[in-house]
């Protein structure tokens, strides 16, 4: 598996992540899914404190135990939630963050953190205490660098100009293109993309539509109907895979901007893992078909948040 650059850091991440969120909530199914991912060549694990109220973090901890040293792990904080409650409210304040994080270690049974991510973000939050929080930890030990997980174009030049955060979290596909309006800024600022979603809710691997949720069916996804979905589809199968999983095209699409360090694949099963693996290992995808796809495929901006 190669590896990129995390930002300005010393971090070396695997071009493909594990999103650890999918990975469920009984220990012996996760610790295979984990394995299957570190056996691959895996070495980025992305969880956050509200996955399943902190049992994500738990799995984690306690199936990595031994092999801390071999993996560059990253959690999020932000969400303030209580154990056995439904729901959680936004808390970015610095008093929130330094209880959050002691939670988290404890969770994930270690005494650091590689990348500890804002989970969210609105201009209105007091930035410069939230900042002071993660400054704070970096200083203490706790955490070797911070980043966050956001799809705001003004909180993130916000924190790019006032931080020293190495890398943004933000829904990147080849039907998500919006953060490639982003990309020239955070090249210029050395802050990398980590790209989640790749693979757009199943639409862009080789999971047939007919079996997409109702929603999707109904209203499309973003800025493509559910008619403009098939016949995009449809080209891709028969224009350009050639024999390629659908993914394979997604996932490399993802990673041929530089500025994106690693993209995170969410996975149920052992076999997934591999599959995502082989989609990036296996296949190659050409510049010039990288250039077809930006054809066939809308480039939208954020409407919101700007």
């Amino acid at each position: 598996m190669k590896t990129r650059k995390l930002g300005r850091s010393d971090l070396d991440v695997s071009e493909v992540s594990l999103g650890c969120m999918s990975i469920g909530t009984e220990i012996s199914h996760a610790k295979k899914v984990i394995e299957a991912a570190l056996d691959g060549g895996i070495n980025y694990l992305d969880t956050a404190d509200l996955y399943y109220q902190g049992v994500n973090e738990e799995l984690i901890g306690e199936i990595i135990k031994g092999k801390r040293n071999d993996i560059i792990l990253a959690t999020k904080a932000g969400n303030r939630f209580e154990q056995g409650k439904e729901g959680w409210s936004w808390d970015p304040s610095k008093k929130h963050i330094m209880t959050a994080v002691k939670d988290s270690l404890r969770r994930l049974q270690t005494d650091y953190i590689d990348l500890y991510q804002l989970h969210g973000g609105t201009i209105e939050d007091n930035i410069d205490e939230t900042i002071d929080a993660f400054e704070e930890l970096k200083k203490e030990g706790v955490i070797r660098y911070y980043g966050i997980s956001s799809i705001r174009p003004n909180v993130i030049r916000e924190y790019v100009k006032r931080s020293s955060i190495i890398s943004i979290m933000m829904q990147y596909s080849l039907l998500d293109r919006r953060p490639e309006e982003l990309f020239s800024f955070l090249e210029e600022n050395e802050i990398s993309v980590v790209a989640r979603g790749p693979v757009a809710k199943g639409l862009l691997t080789d999971r047939t539509l007919e079996t997409m949720s109702d929603t999707i069916k109904e209203k499309g996804y973003l800025y493509y109907s559910y008619e403009e979905l098939v016949s995009l589809r449809s080209k891709l199968e028969h224009e350009l895979l050639d024999g390629r999983p659908l993914q394979a095209l997604a996932l490399q699409y993802c990673l041929n901007s530089p500025v994106v360090a690693s993209v995170v694949t969410g996975a149920s099963s052992a076999e997934q893992v591999k599959e995502n693996i082989r989609s990036i290992e296996s296949f190659d995808v050409s510049n010039d078909e990288i250039a077809w796809l930006k054809q066939v495929t809308k480039l939208e901006l954020y409407e919101q948040h700007r």
